[in-house]
């Protein structure tokens, strides 16, 4: 009796041992970052997907842009703006791997894994161009995360931006979609050149390392409308368009609010000079060519080398929008890269599980229905690479990349397919559809 007494009491307490064992390991398991970006084999990435040479770290700054008009109370603010900066990190930086925390358009937080280590000592062997990362509407500074880490890791410092007023924690999507959209209009392209400023001119942990001579820009959605507008293609917003984006009804106001938006290159009026440093532009399904909210004249001007990224099917900022841009753009290094049959959300990272069980509000925030989003942002980190290595850091061979046939099927032509794209494997660059300025010289 006793024998059995003890065998059962023992049992128990193993089951017991086990069931606390196996709600820690659940429980941890709940709590730990996502990862998005499992291994995958480099034989179906395009060349310049792969990570750089060096190590990645990343610091939270907050700064602050004084004095700048908000549309909420009418006066004067200082406008406070989070950023994200990604940048090689030091040969003897040892830490752990860090994660980003975000919110979803309705508010469900989630937690990434990331590829960096947080707040660790800059490598200080060189000097690193600055690359400004600028999300759409609404969105977050992490949302192209992987852009950041990617270009950090081949020799790049990337500040990426929380606009205040447009993130998906500023703005309740569902009842008030629009109520930082204003906002949005005035400081996208004020926001980006703010930061480039900062990290070119005021004492910051990077700035003995910055490379003050070669900068980028890269937008997506209304980031890419601010973008264009940094790099010179001036806003042109008549009557009936500063009405119907600000929802203005006094004829009065809505005069004085056009003169306002109607800024250029960083928020400048009278004989704007774009920035000399900025040497490349990105922009992914930039919005506004839709509408012709840019001056004609001034986008004929743009010098600065620009990549547009659009979808074929984009129904925010119309695909038609997106390749006038790309067209009025008055460049001589211009390219414009098309994923057939994707609409606008060709730029975020993909989904977290808490995206993937909730709304379409938040799950259309990153869904394609066409394209896989792992290709989409391994194809993304390919030409942002390449544009900047190509015309930032003025690496000729780089620019190779940069000049395709416009087609990337591989179609067969007299029983034989066409070479594949410079860059890619044979048989993975179907999908795309690339134009540039310049004839394809091969």
């Amino acid at each position: 009796m006793t024998t059995t007494h003890t065998f059962k009491a023992l049992s128990k307490a193993l089951i017991l041992a086990t069931s606390c064992l196996s709600a820690i390991a659940v429980f941890a398991a709940q709590n730990m970052p996502e990862q998005l970006y499992p291994p995958i084999t480099s034989e179906v990435l395009p060349e310049l997907a792969a990570k750089g040479s060096y190590s990645v770290g990343v610091q939270t700054l907050d700064l602050v842009n004084p004095a700048q008009f908000d549309p909420a109370t009418q006066t004067q603010k200082d406008r406070p703006l989070k950023v994200e900066v990604w940048y090689p990190a030091a040969d003897t930086a040892k830490a752990p791997l860090t994660s980003y925390s975000d919110v979803t358009r309705t508010g469900k937080a989630f937690t990434l894994q990331a590829d960096a280590m947080r707040d660790v000592a800059i490598n200080n062997k060189e000097h690193y161009p600055v690359i400004v990362l600028s999300h759409g509407y609404t969105g977050y500074r992490t949302i192209m995360y992987y852009l950041g880490e990617h270009l950090a890791s081949h020799g790049y410092i990337v500040a990426a931006l929380d606009h205040t007023d447009s993130t998906n924690a500023d703005v309740d999507f569902k009842n008030a979609p629009f109520s930082g959209f204003f906002s949005t209009l005035i400081n996208r392209s004020r926001d980006q050149q703010f930061v480039l400023n900062y990290f070119n001119e005021q004492n910051n942990f990077a700035s003995k390392q910055v490379d003050n001579n070669s900068a980028g820009v890269i937008g997506y959605s209304m980031g890419g409308f601010g973008a264009v507008n940094t790099i010179g293609g001036c806003y042109d917003f008549n009557e009936q368009t500063t009405a119907m984006f600000t929802g203005m009804k006094d004829p009065a106001k809505i005069k004085q609010v056009q003169q306002l938006l109607n800024s250029c290159a960083g928020g400048q009026y009278k004989n704007p000079q774009v920035d000399t440093r900025i040497k490349a532009m990105v922009a992914f399904a930039p919005w506004g060519g839709q509408h012709n909210l840019f001056n004609a004249d001034a986008m004929q001007n743009i010098k600065v080398p620009s990549l547009y990224v659009a979808g074929s099917l984009d129904d925010i900022s119309g695909y038609e929008g997106i390749k006038n841009l790309y067209n009025q753009t008055g460049s001589s290094d211009k390219y414009m890269l098309t994923y057939k049959n994707a609409r606008h959300n060709i730029a975020p990272h993909p989904a977290p599980a808490i995206a993937q069980s909730s709304s379409e509000l938040d799950i259309g925030h990153y869904y394609e229905p066409s394209w896989s989003m792992r290709t989409l942002n391994e194809t993304n980190k390919h030409f942002v690479l390449a544009m900047m290595d190509c015309h930032v850091k003025g690496i000729t061979s780089q620019c190779e990349y940069l000049d395709l046939p416009q087609n990337g099927d591989q179609a067969v032509v007299d029983g034989k397919p066409l070479p594949q794209w410079h860059g890619f494997d044979n048989r993975f660059s179907t999908g795309l559809d690339w134009q540039q300025a310049t004839p394809y010289t091969k």
